[in-house]
Protein backbone atom coordinates (compact mmCIF):
# COMPACT_ATOMS: atom_id res chain seq x y z
CA UNK A 1 0.00 0.00 0.00
CA UNK A 2 1.25 3.60 -0.20
CA UNK A 3 1.67 6.16 2.06
CA UNK A 4 0.86 8.74 -0.20
CA UNK A 5 -1.85 7.14 -1.37
CA UNK A 6 -3.48 6.23 1.91
CA UNK A 7 -3.29 10.28 3.28
CA UNK A 8 -4.56 11.55 0.41
CA UNK A 9 -7.33 9.29 0.63
CA UNK A 10 -8.08 10.02 4.52
CA UNK A 11 -7.71 14.22 3.11
CA UNK A 12 -10.08 13.82 0.34
CA UNK A 13 -12.53 12.25 2.56
CA UNK A 14 -12.84 15.67 4.98
CA UNK A 15 -15.22 17.91 3.91
CA UNK A 16 -14.10 21.10 3.45
CA UNK A 17 -16.27 23.31 0.93
CA UNK A 18 -17.71 25.21 3.50
CA UNK A 19 -15.69 24.98 6.85
CA UNK A 20 -11.95 23.51 6.33
CA UNK A 21 -11.31 23.31 10.15
CA UNK A 22 -11.45 19.46 10.02
CA UNK A 23 -9.24 19.23 7.19
CA UNK A 24 -6.71 21.85 8.67
CA UNK A 25 -6.90 19.55 12.04
CA UNK A 26 -5.95 16.56 10.11
CA UNK A 27 -2.97 18.11 8.68
CA UNK A 28 -2.36 19.58 11.84
CA UNK A 29 -2.18 16.28 13.75
CA UNK A 30 -0.21 14.52 11.12
CA UNK A 31 2.87 17.05 11.47
CA UNK A 32 2.39 16.71 15.19
CA UNK A 33 2.96 13.05 14.87
CA UNK A 34 5.25 12.57 11.99
CA UNK A 35 7.39 15.29 12.74
CA UNK A 36 9.48 17.09 15.16
CA UNK A 37 8.62 20.47 13.20
CA UNK A 38 7.41 23.98 14.61
CA UNK A 39 3.62 23.54 13.71
CA UNK A 40 1.84 26.63 13.46
CA UNK A 41 -2.14 26.92 13.24
CA UNK A 42 -2.79 30.76 12.67
CA UNK A 43 -6.05 32.20 13.58
CA UNK A 44 -7.21 32.01 9.80
CA UNK A 45 -7.17 27.89 9.98
CA UNK A 46 -3.91 27.95 7.90
CA UNK A 47 -1.68 24.76 8.83
CA UNK A 48 2.02 26.05 8.74
CA UNK A 49 5.67 24.03 9.48
CA UNK A 50 9.40 24.75 10.02
CA UNK A 51 11.87 23.14 10.31
CA UNK A 52 16.12 24.16 10.52
CA UNK A 53 18.46 23.13 8.36
CA UNK A 54 20.51 21.30 10.95
CA UNK A 55 17.35 19.63 11.88
CA UNK A 56 17.50 20.77 15.38
CA UNK A 57 13.85 22.36 16.62
CA UNK A 58 12.78 26.19 15.95
CA UNK A 59 12.74 27.95 18.72
CA UNK A 60 8.83 28.55 20.49
CA UNK A 61 9.06 32.38 19.63
CA UNK A 62 9.57 31.55 15.98
CA UNK A 63 5.85 33.05 14.94
CA UNK A 64 4.73 33.13 11.52
CA UNK A 65 7.59 34.17 10.27
CA UNK A 66 10.88 32.70 8.38
CA UNK A 67 14.44 31.96 10.09
CA UNK A 68 15.99 35.41 10.16
CA UNK A 69 19.01 33.24 9.92
CA UNK A 70 18.09 31.44 7.19
CA UNK A 71 17.01 30.68 3.53
CA UNK A 72 13.48 29.50 3.89
CA UNK A 73 11.73 26.84 0.78
CA UNK A 74 8.27 26.89 1.54
CA UNK A 75 5.72 23.71 -0.01
CA UNK A 76 2.66 25.31 -0.80
CA UNK A 77 -0.61 24.12 -0.97
CA UNK A 78 -4.43 24.49 0.13
CA UNK A 79 -7.16 22.29 2.16
CA UNK A 80 -10.28 24.00 0.90
CA UNK A 81 -12.30 22.77 -1.97
CA UNK A 82 -14.92 23.82 -4.33
CA UNK A 83 -18.30 22.51 -3.65
CA UNK A 84 -18.72 18.64 -3.96
CA UNK A 85 -21.10 17.10 -6.40
CA UNK A 86 -23.71 14.89 -5.47
CA UNK A 87 -22.08 12.00 -6.47
CA UNK A 88 -19.19 13.27 -4.66
CA UNK A 89 -20.89 12.57 -1.03
CA UNK A 90 -22.10 9.76 0.92
CA UNK A 91 -25.64 11.84 1.08
CA UNK A 92 -25.04 12.48 5.11
CA UNK A 93 -25.08 16.39 4.74
CA UNK A 94 -22.55 18.39 5.13
CA UNK A 95 -20.93 16.58 8.39
CA UNK A 96 -20.77 13.58 6.32
CA UNK A 97 -17.45 12.05 4.48
CA UNK A 98 -16.80 12.42 0.79
CA UNK A 99 -16.16 9.48 -1.38
CA UNK A 100 -13.19 8.14 -2.23
CA UNK A 101 -12.31 5.53 -4.89
CA UNK A 102 -9.33 4.30 -5.72
CA UNK A 103 -9.02 2.24 -8.94
CA UNK A 104 -7.37 2.23 -12.04
CA UNK A 105 -4.08 4.03 -10.31
CA UNK A 106 -5.76 6.91 -9.53
CA UNK A 107 -7.70 8.56 -6.74
CA UNK A 108 -11.16 9.45 -7.21
CA UNK A 109 -13.05 12.42 -5.21
CA UNK A 110 -13.80 16.50 -4.76
CA UNK A 111 -10.12 17.54 -3.69
CA UNK A 112 -8.34 14.70 -5.23
CA UNK A 113 -6.65 16.80 -7.80
CA UNK A 114 -7.51 20.23 -6.29
CA UNK A 115 -5.46 19.76 -4.70
CA UNK A 116 -5.26 17.73 -1.33
CA UNK A 117 -3.18 14.84 -3.22
CA UNK A 118 -0.38 17.59 -4.11
CA UNK A 119 -0.90 18.75 0.07
CA UNK A 120 -0.39 15.08 1.02
CA UNK A 121 2.48 14.90 -1.61
CA UNK A 122 4.03 17.93 0.06
CA UNK A 123 3.77 16.88 3.83
CA UNK A 124 5.54 13.41 2.63
CA UNK A 125 8.23 15.48 1.28
CA UNK A 126 8.73 18.06 3.94
CA UNK A 127 8.88 15.18 6.53
CA UNK A 128 11.29 12.84 4.66
CA UNK A 129 13.52 16.39 3.19
CA UNK A 130 17.10 17.15 4.80
CA UNK A 131 17.37 20.87 3.59
CA UNK A 132 21.01 21.81 3.34
CA UNK A 133 22.83 24.20 5.29
CA UNK A 134 21.73 27.92 5.62
CA UNK A 135 18.30 26.66 4.54
CA UNK A 136 14.92 26.59 6.59
CA UNK A 137 12.01 24.35 5.25
CA UNK A 138 8.32 24.97 5.86
CA UNK A 139 5.38 23.54 4.46
CA UNK A 140 1.88 25.50 4.39
CA UNK A 141 -1.91 23.96 3.71
CA UNK A 142 -3.73 27.39 3.30
CA UNK A 143 -7.60 27.86 3.45
CA UNK A 144 -9.79 29.86 1.10
CA UNK A 145 -7.58 29.45 -1.92
CA UNK A 146 -11.20 29.12 -3.94
CA UNK A 147 -12.22 31.72 -2.78
CA UNK A 148 -9.74 34.51 -3.56
CA UNK A 149 -6.88 33.98 -1.08
CA UNK A 150 -8.09 34.60 1.72
CA UNK A 151 -5.80 32.31 4.16
CA UNK A 152 -2.80 33.48 2.06
CA UNK A 153 -3.43 37.30 2.37
CA UNK A 154 -4.08 36.05 6.43
CA UNK A 155 -0.75 34.04 6.30
CA UNK A 156 1.78 36.91 4.30
CA UNK A 157 -0.64 39.61 6.64
CA UNK A 158 1.26 37.25 9.67
CA UNK A 159 4.50 37.65 8.57
CA UNK A 160 4.72 33.92 6.04
CA UNK A 161 6.59 35.53 3.50
CA UNK A 162 9.43 32.70 2.47
CA UNK A 163 12.17 33.74 -0.09
CA UNK A 164 11.21 30.37 -2.20
CA UNK A 165 7.79 28.49 -2.63
CA UNK A 166 6.62 25.63 -5.00
CA UNK A 167 3.29 25.89 -5.47
CA UNK A 168 1.90 22.93 -5.64
CA UNK A 169 -1.16 23.54 -8.13
CA UNK A 170 -1.29 21.84 -11.29
CA UNK A 171 1.18 21.92 -13.57
CA UNK A 172 1.06 17.83 -15.55
CA UNK A 173 0.19 17.54 -19.04
CA UNK A 174 0.91 21.08 -20.01
CA UNK A 175 3.81 20.80 -22.24
CA UNK A 176 2.91 17.40 -23.04
CA UNK A 177 1.62 14.45 -22.19
CA UNK A 178 3.07 12.15 -19.16
CA UNK A 179 5.07 14.90 -17.54
CA UNK A 180 5.22 17.59 -14.90
CA UNK A 181 5.87 20.27 -15.99
CA UNK A 182 7.33 23.98 -14.17
CA UNK A 183 5.05 26.92 -14.70
CA UNK A 184 7.65 30.17 -13.85
CA UNK A 185 4.41 31.91 -14.44
CA UNK A 186 1.01 32.29 -14.27
CA UNK A 187 -1.69 34.52 -15.20
CA UNK A 188 -3.62 36.67 -12.50
CA UNK A 189 -7.54 37.88 -12.92
CA UNK A 190 -9.02 40.91 -12.58
CA UNK A 191 -12.98 41.77 -12.32
CA UNK A 192 -13.90 44.70 -13.15
CA UNK A 193 -17.64 46.28 -13.84
CA UNK A 194 -18.55 49.67 -15.40
CA UNK A 195 -21.87 51.50 -14.26
CA UNK A 196 -23.42 54.04 -17.29
CA UNK A 197 -25.45 56.47 -15.39
CA UNK A 198 -28.29 58.75 -17.46
CA UNK A 199 -31.16 60.56 -17.10
CA UNK A 200 -34.99 58.32 -17.60
CA UNK A 201 -37.26 59.06 -20.10
CA UNK A 202 -40.56 58.21 -21.68
CA UNK A 203 -39.33 56.30 -24.54
CA UNK A 204 -41.43 58.27 -26.97
CA UNK A 205 -39.24 61.21 -26.56
CA UNK A 206 -36.05 59.95 -26.13
CA UNK A 207 -33.79 63.41 -26.75
CA UNK A 208 -35.63 64.09 -23.40
CA UNK A 209 -33.63 62.01 -21.08
CA UNK A 210 -29.47 60.51 -21.21
CA UNK A 211 -29.44 56.69 -22.24
CA UNK A 212 -27.40 54.99 -19.92
CA UNK A 213 -27.15 51.78 -22.13
CA UNK A 214 -25.43 53.91 -25.23
CA UNK A 215 -22.93 55.17 -22.90
CA UNK A 216 -22.02 51.93 -21.85
CA UNK A 217 -22.11 50.74 -25.39
CA UNK A 218 -19.69 53.42 -26.09
CA UNK A 219 -17.40 52.21 -22.91
CA UNK A 220 -17.63 48.84 -24.87
CA UNK A 221 -16.07 50.34 -27.37
CA UNK A 222 -13.42 51.43 -25.77
CA UNK A 223 -12.57 47.88 -24.00
CA UNK A 224 -12.82 46.14 -27.90
CA UNK A 225 -9.97 48.49 -28.99
CA UNK A 226 -7.61 48.41 -25.45
CA UNK A 227 -4.68 45.97 -26.02
CA UNK A 228 -4.17 42.60 -23.96
CA UNK A 229 -1.79 42.86 -21.29
CA UNK A 230 1.37 41.05 -22.30
CA UNK A 231 5.08 40.11 -21.46
CA UNK A 232 8.11 37.72 -21.12
CA UNK A 233 8.92 35.28 -18.57
CA UNK A 234 11.81 33.34 -19.09
CA UNK A 235 11.36 33.81 -22.62
CA UNK A 236 8.06 32.71 -22.52
CA UNK A 237 5.34 34.76 -23.80
CA UNK A 238 2.49 35.19 -21.66
CA UNK A 239 -0.18 37.06 -23.40
CA UNK A 240 -3.28 37.85 -20.99
CA UNK A 241 -6.85 38.83 -22.62
CA UNK A 242 -9.87 41.95 -21.40
CA UNK A 243 -13.43 40.94 -22.48
CA UNK A 244 -16.88 41.68 -21.69
CA UNK A 245 -18.71 39.60 -20.15
CA UNK A 246 -21.97 40.62 -19.38
CA UNK A 247 -24.07 43.48 -20.27
CA UNK A 248 -27.41 44.45 -18.24
CA UNK A 249 -29.30 47.66 -19.09
CA UNK A 250 -32.90 48.73 -18.58
CA UNK A 251 -35.73 47.10 -17.04
CA UNK A 252 -39.08 48.47 -19.20
CA UNK A 253 -39.30 48.55 -22.87
CA UNK A 254 -41.11 51.82 -22.92
CA UNK A 255 -38.47 53.76 -20.51
CA UNK A 256 -35.00 55.43 -21.69
CA UNK A 257 -32.48 53.83 -18.98
CA UNK A 258 -30.78 55.73 -16.44
CA UNK A 259 -28.44 52.53 -15.58
CA UNK A 260 -26.17 50.27 -16.86
CA UNK A 261 -24.18 47.67 -15.85
CA UNK A 262 -20.93 45.76 -17.65
CA UNK A 263 -19.28 43.49 -16.18
CA UNK A 264 -15.39 42.24 -17.53
CA UNK A 265 -13.02 39.02 -17.15
CA UNK A 266 -9.34 40.90 -17.26
CA UNK A 267 -6.65 38.08 -17.49
CA UNK A 268 -3.25 40.07 -16.44
CA UNK A 269 0.44 39.01 -16.54
CA UNK A 270 3.34 39.96 -13.79
CA UNK A 271 3.62 43.58 -14.45
CA UNK A 272 0.90 44.48 -16.71
CA UNK A 273 -2.63 45.58 -16.49
CA UNK A 274 -5.41 46.35 -19.32
CA UNK A 275 -5.92 50.37 -19.39
CA UNK A 276 -9.38 50.34 -18.42
CA UNK A 277 -9.01 53.39 -16.84
CA UNK A 278 -9.70 55.06 -20.25
CA UNK A 279 -13.53 53.54 -20.03
CA UNK A 280 -14.13 56.69 -17.50
CA UNK A 281 -13.50 59.29 -20.41
CA UNK A 282 -16.59 58.16 -21.55
CA UNK A 283 -19.55 60.82 -19.47
CA UNK A 284 -21.21 59.20 -17.35
CA UNK A 285 -19.51 56.04 -16.76
CA UNK A 286 -17.56 55.05 -13.56
CA UNK A 287 -15.52 51.89 -13.35
CA UNK A 288 -14.55 49.28 -10.48
CA UNK A 289 -12.89 46.85 -9.24
CA UNK A 290 -14.24 43.99 -7.74
CA UNK A 291 -11.69 41.28 -7.48
CA UNK A 292 -7.79 41.14 -8.43
CA UNK A 293 -6.58 37.70 -8.14
CA UNK A 294 -2.39 38.72 -9.18
CA UNK A 295 -0.33 37.11 -11.27
CA UNK A 296 2.96 35.72 -10.97
CA UNK A 297 6.43 35.45 -12.27
CA UNK A 298 9.71 34.14 -11.57
CA UNK A 299 12.75 36.07 -11.46
CA UNK A 300 14.97 34.03 -10.00
CA UNK A 301 16.63 32.35 -12.61
CA UNK A 302 19.13 29.94 -10.18
CA UNK A 303 15.65 28.50 -8.50
CA UNK A 304 13.54 27.81 -11.41
CA UNK A 305 16.95 26.36 -13.33
CA UNK A 306 17.38 24.17 -10.60
CA UNK A 307 13.44 23.13 -9.99
CA UNK A 308 13.21 22.19 -13.90
CA UNK A 309 16.68 20.45 -13.20
CA UNK A 310 15.39 18.15 -10.42
CA UNK A 311 12.00 17.62 -12.34
CA UNK A 312 14.15 16.38 -15.86
CA UNK A 313 16.11 14.15 -13.07
CA UNK A 314 12.72 12.22 -11.75
CA UNK A 315 10.73 11.77 -15.12
CA UNK A 316 14.41 10.78 -16.22
CA UNK A 317 14.60 7.66 -13.52
CA UNK A 318 10.93 6.65 -15.02
CA UNK A 319 11.95 6.89 -18.80
CA UNK A 320 9.77 9.72 -19.18
CA UNK A 321 10.39 12.10 -21.67
CA UNK A 322 11.53 15.91 -19.97
CA UNK A 323 9.20 18.82 -18.57
CA UNK A 324 9.70 22.17 -19.81
CA UNK A 325 8.99 25.11 -18.17
CA UNK A 326 5.89 26.52 -19.13
CA UNK A 327 3.18 29.23 -18.16
CA UNK A 328 0.00 28.23 -16.25
CA UNK A 329 -3.06 30.09 -17.40
CA UNK A 330 -5.01 30.29 -13.88
CA UNK A 331 -4.22 32.49 -10.84
CA UNK A 332 -3.08 30.91 -7.67
CA UNK A 333 -1.96 31.72 -4.15
CA UNK A 334 1.82 31.85 -5.63
CA UNK A 335 0.24 35.28 -7.05
CA UNK A 336 -0.32 36.58 -3.82
CA UNK A 337 3.33 35.25 -2.37
CA UNK A 338 4.75 36.66 -5.43
CA UNK A 339 3.44 39.95 -4.65
CA UNK A 340 4.42 39.91 -1.15
CA UNK A 341 8.02 39.36 -2.24
CA UNK A 342 8.49 35.13 -2.67
CA UNK A 343 10.20 33.69 -5.49
CA UNK A 344 7.75 31.34 -6.82
CA UNK A 345 7.12 28.61 -9.28
CA UNK A 346 3.93 26.13 -9.79
CA UNK A 347 4.38 22.62 -9.90
CA UNK A 348 1.87 19.37 -9.40
CA UNK A 349 -0.11 17.02 -10.31
CA UNK A 350 -3.04 18.08 -11.21
CA UNK A 351 -4.13 17.85 -14.88
CA UNK A 352 -5.60 20.35 -17.00
CA UNK A 353 -9.42 19.25 -16.90
CA UNK A 354 -9.95 17.97 -13.57
CA UNK A 355 -10.51 19.88 -11.32
CA UNK A 356 -13.74 21.20 -9.82
CA UNK A 357 -15.29 18.56 -12.28
CA UNK A 358 -17.82 15.52 -10.69
CA UNK A 359 -15.23 13.27 -11.82
CA UNK A 360 -12.58 14.68 -10.42
CA UNK A 361 -9.46 12.32 -9.81
CA UNK A 362 -5.61 12.26 -9.57
CA UNK A 363 -2.66 9.57 -10.75
CA UNK A 364 -0.57 7.89 -7.88
CA UNK A 365 1.92 7.41 -9.99
CA UNK A 366 2.02 11.57 -10.60
CA UNK A 367 1.56 12.10 -6.83
CA UNK A 368 4.87 9.94 -5.91
CA UNK A 369 6.65 11.83 -8.73
CA UNK A 370 5.78 15.22 -6.99
CA UNK A 371 6.93 13.93 -4.03
CA UNK A 372 10.19 12.74 -4.82
CA UNK A 373 10.58 16.41 -7.06
CA UNK A 374 8.89 18.27 -3.87
CA UNK A 375 11.96 15.98 -1.37
CA UNK A 376 14.39 16.39 -4.23
CA UNK A 377 14.46 20.31 -4.65
CA UNK A 378 14.07 20.64 -0.92
CA UNK A 379 17.59 19.29 -0.29
CA UNK A 380 19.47 21.13 -4.06
CA UNK A 381 21.29 23.65 -3.63
CA UNK A 382 21.13 26.72 -6.23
Amino acid sequence: MSELADLTERLVSIPSHEDETAAGDAIEEWLRMETDADVERDAAGNAIAYKRADGSDVPADHGAGTDPDAETLALVGHHDVVPPAERQTNGEGADGEYVVERRDGRIYGRGSADMKGAVAACLLAFRDATPPAGRELAVASLVGEETGGEGARHAIDDGFVPDHALVAEGSTNYSKPGVTDVAVAHKGRRASTLVASGDAAHASEPEAGENAVYRACDAVDVVRDLDAPETTVFGEDVTGSVVVTGFHGGDTWNVIPDRCEVTIDERTVPGERADLARTEEVPGVEWTVGQDLPPMGCGDDAFADAALSVARGVHEERGLEHPEHVIKPHATDAGWLSEAGTECLVCGPSEPGEAHTETESVSIDVLERCRELYASLAEREW
